[in-house]
This record gives C-alpha cells, sequence and structure tokens, in this order.
C-alpha cells in the first residue's frame, strides 16, 4: 500500500524534491496533500501533474486563479492559514512533510501531531520556536518526528542501531560564501553576494541565514530537542566541502558519521521511507574525487548570530522564540536593502533584550512572542 503524503511547502526547495522523490517511488508514495504560500502557478503545475486528494494555497487572495485553474480535475482547493491546520488532519494522509518557512510551519506541525501523523520535520523553526512544547506534544500522542534537514539527518543516521551514551554531537557547517571575510568585508556584502551559496541549492531565506550562520544556531536547538542534548554538547565544526553531513561521538571516544554528497533528496526519501533504505538514481559519492576535507573552528565574533543562537537556547523560555522572530525580520529587511549584513545580529540581540522574558509558555504564549518580538525588531 502506498504511504499518502502531505506536503506542506511543496513549491519550495524541499517541497519540489520531494515530489522528485515520489515520482522516482510511484508505487510506494502517493502525494495527498500539496500546499504553497503565493507560488499559485506552481501549486497548480503540481498538481495537475500529481493529482492529490486537495491543495491549499495559503494566500486567499489567489484562491479563485488555483480553483479555477483545476476546475476540470478532481483536486480539492481550499485556502488561507487555517487550512492548513485542518488538511493535515485528513484520515487520508499518513505523513507530513512539514516544508514552510519559517514560524508559519508551527500551527500545521502541531495539528499534525495531534492528529497522530508522523511527521518529516523540514521546517527547524518548528523546533526553534517551540521545541519543548513540540517535542512534549510528539512523546503524548506517541508519534514520531524524523529529521530532513541534511545535518539532523546524519546525526539521526548515526545514531542508529546504537545504545551507547551520546558523549558529543558534531554539526558540521558549510561556512557559508563569506567564511574567510573580514568583519570589514562583511560590512558590505549585499545580499547578492550572500544569496550565491557554495554547497547547496536552498531557498532564499535559508541561503541568508546560511550566510550569516544563524541556519547553523536554529540547527544547534534544533538539535537539543530532537536528540536530548545539552547546548554544552554540541559542537559545531566548519566543514566547507559539505561532505561529512554531520556526526556523533559516543562515550568510548568513538565518532560515527554519515557522508555524502550534497543532495537534500537522501534525507527527505529516508525520512519517508524510514525505517527502509530505498534505492534511488542520486548521485553517489566518489572518494577518488574529493581532494580532501577540512576543518575550522567556527568565528562566533564574525558571525555573531551563531553565538546569539547558542545564547537563546541557553536561556530557554521564549528566547529562541524571540532569536527566530527577530531574525525573520532583518532576513527580509537585509533582502530588500533595509539593513546591513553585520546590523541583522545587532537588531536581533536589541531585540532578545528588549522582550521579556519568560519561562513556561503555552502556544499561545510563542505566537504573543512572535508577534511582539517582530514589532520589537521592527522598531529597534
Amino acid at each position: 500500500m502506498k504511504k499518502k503524503i502531505a506536503i506542506l511547502g511543496s513549491t519550495g526547495s524541499i517541497g519540489t524534491q520531494a515530489l522528485q522523490v515520489i515520482a522516482e517511488h510511484s508505487d510506494l508514495f502517493e502525494a495527498r496533500v500539496l500546499t504553497a504560500g503565493r507560488n499559485a502557478d506552481s501549486l497548480i503545475e503540481q498538481a495537475r501533474r500529481f493529482l492529490p486528494q486537495c491543495v491549499v494555497i495559503a494566500d486567499e487572495s489567489k484562491y479563485e486563479y488555483v480553483s479555477q485553474a483545476l476546475a476540470d480535475t478532481d483536486v480539492q482547493v481550499y485556502a488561507g492559514a487555517d487550512a492548513l491546520c485542518q488538511v493535515v488532519e485528513l484520515p487520508s494522509v499518513d505523513m507530513v512533510l512539514t516544508a514552510l518557512v519559517g514560524f508559519s510551519g508551527l500551527r500545521p506541525t502541531i495539528a499534525a501531531i495531534k492528529a497522530r501523523k508522523p511527521i518529516a520535520l523540514a521546517n527547524k523553526e518548528t523546533l526553534v520556536v517551540a521545541g519543548e512544547l513540540v517535542t512534549r506534544l510528539a512523546m503524548e500522542n506517541r508519534v514520531p518526528i524524523l529529521p530532513v534537514d541534511s545535518e539532523h539527518s546524519a546525526i539521526f543516521q548515526s545514531m542508529m542501531g546504537e545504545q551507547a551514551e551520546v558523549e558529543k554531537i558534531i554539526l558540521t557547517a558549510s561556512g557559508g560564501p563569506f567564511r574567510n571575510f573580514t568583519l570589514e568585508q562583511l560590512a558590505t556584502v549585499t545580499p547578492q553576494q550572500a544569496l550565491k551559496h557554495p554547497n547547496w541549492d536552498m531557498g532564499a531565506k535559508i541561503t541568508i541565514d546560511s550566510a550569516s550562520m544563524m541556519n547553523k544556531g536554529f540547527e544547534v536547538i534544533e538539535a537539543k530537542w530532537l536528540f536530548g542534548v545539552e547546548p554544552k554538547d554540541i559542537q559545531v565544526v566548519v566543514h566547507p566541502q559539505s561532505v561529512i553531513h554531520s556526526a556523533v561521538q559516543y562515550a568510548d571516544g568513538a565518532v560515527k558519521a554519515q557522508l555524502g554528497v550534497p543532495d537534500m533528496r537522501v534525507p527527505i526519501q529516508l525520512a519517508m521511507s524510514y525505517p527502509d533504505r530505498l534505492a534511488s538514481s542520486f548521485p553517489r559519492l566518489d572518494f577518488f574525487s574529493l581532494g580532501g576535507l577540512t576543518f575550522e573552528r567556527p568565528d562566533q565574533e564574525r558571525f555573531r548570530c551563531l553565538a546569539l543562537a547558542y545564547e537563546a537556547l541557553r536561556r530557554g523560555g521564549n528566547m529562541p522564540c524571540v532569536l527566530n522572530a527577530a531574525n525573520e525580520v532583518v532576513n527580509l529587511a537585509f533582502r530588500e536593502g533595509r539593513c546591513g549584513f553585520l546590523e541583522m545580529a545587532d537588531i536581533i540581540e536589541r531585540t532578545m533584550q528588549t522582550v521579556p522574558f519568560k519561562k513556561e509558555n503555552t502556544l499561545e504564549d510563542y505566537l504573543a512572542c512572535d508577534a511582539e518580538a517582530r514589532r520589537v525588531a521592527w522598531l529597534v
């Protein structure tokens, strides 16, 4: 029987690659639900090819356009943020792949968990913002959260079959396009430069986060909740070749790592097929063409976003939520030319200093905190 997948964010980088996996294994997987934010044309094209049960366009102003374009099919069309939370509860859905960008992924992921749907998690902000709440709900509902990020998938794979105590998680980072830039050079970085990642093909928001190393900071927070480790036991290592996707060091000193070419379809496919590994036509790693693998310590003075993420994680409570909200504001501001590259960290830090700390938080608290942090970040 085919596994029926709901892909939240099907028109983005992860979503389109997930559909490539489904197309390659059409005997095993079926795209049951597809959703998009504003990219109506791509959603229509995907719907006509994969013929899901339903699609959701979050931008309600585009509902009529999508609905009319699919009127000659049996595909049901819905619109709005609330619809995202409703379609993940459909009885016909076996797994939810959350590939939405940013804070928008939180509510639908929680709805899917409450509906007891296994989660393939590509929206790291869900655990950044509300890791304690989300992991508690997953345990209460006995819902597995399978990582899709290449680094967390590598950690997950390195833990498969192990009963030994984890001593340290080694989270690798490419270092982004500005790894060797001085502070003076970083001060003049343009959005066009930052959107050219040396190894990975990703969406605009995550590519900027990678350039500032905030993405790696988010992954540190995500690793804490996925694998139950303390911040001090998560070590970021800059590995420019992006061949070792991450590793785990055990109590006896042994280190297990997962290696591969930079191809997100591999972790996507594993999350969808787990506990099985499926054959694929994806590129293979050729050791003889690598040349060499190098490793460096991250510079948290030049890339202060990483340091701020560690600080938010150590403080806990609503601080990671504040961190994420402020980052979404400055990330967009930088892409639109309203904020300098180094200014992003300054604004995030001031926002973290301004928004009141709250230790215990409900979903409503996180929603209110997100709104307040965004307001503050716009003002500072």
